[in-house]
């Protein structure tokens, strides 16, 4: 073993080697050597998992049970700017940077291997480490993992996300659903093109597509509460010159709901009132049009915490740290970590970053997104202290 960083000036710089060599989702190969080095500084054994991705299992002193803890790994298409901080660690790959907090989970999941290897002979059971790539892309790298057998033997799982728009050293978590489903829809409505000055020779699809959206957010809010869902359109094409009425147009945007029933009934609005807009704008001399299709691709499910492992950690990190939040109302940003609960308990928590006296003011995905290394050591806290104490008293968070 080689002589080591003490804990928090390695995890810092492990983050920040992280962020100055970002790499996209499912092409994490760097990324995934680094990963391994490091957990061979301090001799833990490790493999690849999931393509890109990195498993690694501390056993404890005796028999028991086993947690998961998870980290994603892969970074966003975006130019990162220069800031007051990052000169020594900003983006080394054009338009990649590492703009949501990832380089941050690696380093403080890679401070847990560390500090529970070292404690590994005072707590029983197993520890299993999961380097998880391509969270920001569908279908997720979650899926993968768990496919190539990544949660095989374990009882339960907890993960970390770091956010910019709480504030520096928060802690917020919720029992039951924390973030939601994603869905994503593209809808192509077929008219009947012709020149402008002839409208009545048309059947104009990009009136139908304005009909479409200035009726969709009103619609779907009466059919399920605005609290509980967002939906927007993303994106509008059709037509090539101002005098071409066109054939058709192409529409697409994204929802997302808290609960399953909710994205099957908005799904309905969106059939609905296009059937509406057709018979509206239908013409017995013009035969086949118009017409639509409507696609739906459903992204992440909803992440929902279980209740009862979330409300022994509450009490847990209640003890520990002033600024707890086991309330926090839910979010509409959506996470492939939600694959992992769908198969065993657990939970997933947010530690803020957000830090005006710094000037880290930036959301997730801002070119410019940056965090307080401050709270890495917390975050490696935070989960240390978790999975010991379900390790030492499984039975308060699991039936």
């Amino acid at each position: 073993m080689i002589c080591l960083l003490p804990l928090e000036q390695w995890i810092i710089q492990k983050r920040r080697e992280f962020h100055k060599y970002p790499e996209l989702s499912f092409n994490e190969h760097m990324t995934q050597k680094r990963i391994i080095n490091s957990l061979k500084e301090f001799d833990l054994e490790s493999s690849p998992i999931a393509d890109t991705g990195v498993i690694a299992d501390i056993t404890g002193s005796g028999p028991g049970p086993c947690i998961a803890i998870r980290s994603d790994t892969d970074a966003l298409p975006i130019q990162e700017e220069r800031t007051a901080y990052n000169s020594e660690y900003i983006s080394c790959h054009n338009g990649v940077m590492h703009a949501c907090g990832h380089d941050g989970h690696m380093a403080i999941v890679l401070g847990v291997a560390r500090m529970l290897f070292e404690k590994r002979h005072e707590f029983p059971g197993k520890v299993r480490l999961i380097f998880q790539p391509a969270e920001e892309q569908y279908p997720g790298g979650a899926k993968k993992v768990i496919d190539d057998g990544g949660l095989a033997g374990v009882d339960a799982i907890i993960g970390l996300h770091i956010f910019g728009d709480i504030d520096v050293g928060d802690v917020r978590f919720c029992p039951g659903p924390l973030m939601a489903n994603s869905n994503d829809f593209s809808i192509r409505i077929k008219g009947k093109g012709g020149h402008v000055s002839t409208p009545e020779h048309c059947i104009n699809p990009l009136e139908m597509a304005a009909d479409l959206i200035s009726r969709s957010r009103l619609e779907s809010a009466m059919k399920v509460d605005p609290s509980r869902h967002v939906f927007g359109f993303g994106m509008v094409t059709g037509g090539a010159r101002t005098n071409i009425i066109p054939d058709d147009v192409h529409i697409s945007g994204s929802y997302r709901t808290f609960d399953e029933m909710d994205t099957v009934t908005i799904r309905n609005v969106l059939d609905t009132i296009l059937i509406s807009i057709m018979e509206k704008y239908a013409r017995e001399d013009i035969v086949g049009v118009p017409s639509y299709e409507l696609d739906v691709v459903h992204g992440y499910p909803v992440l929902v915490n279980d209740p009862v492992f979330t409300s022994a950690a509450s009490k847990l990190l209640k003890q520990l740290f002033t600024k707890v939040d086991d309330n926090a109302s839910p979010i509409f940003g959506s996470e492939d970590f939600a694959y992992y609960l769908r198969q065993i308990p657990g939970m997933f928590l947010f530690l803020g970053t957000y830090d005006p006296k710094k000037d880290i003011i930036e959301s997730n995905h801002s070119s410019s997104f940056d965090i307080d290394e401050s709270i890495l050591m917390q975050g490696v806290q935070i989960l240390c202290s978790i999975a010991l104490d379900f390790l030492n008293k499984p039975g308060e968070y699991i039936h």
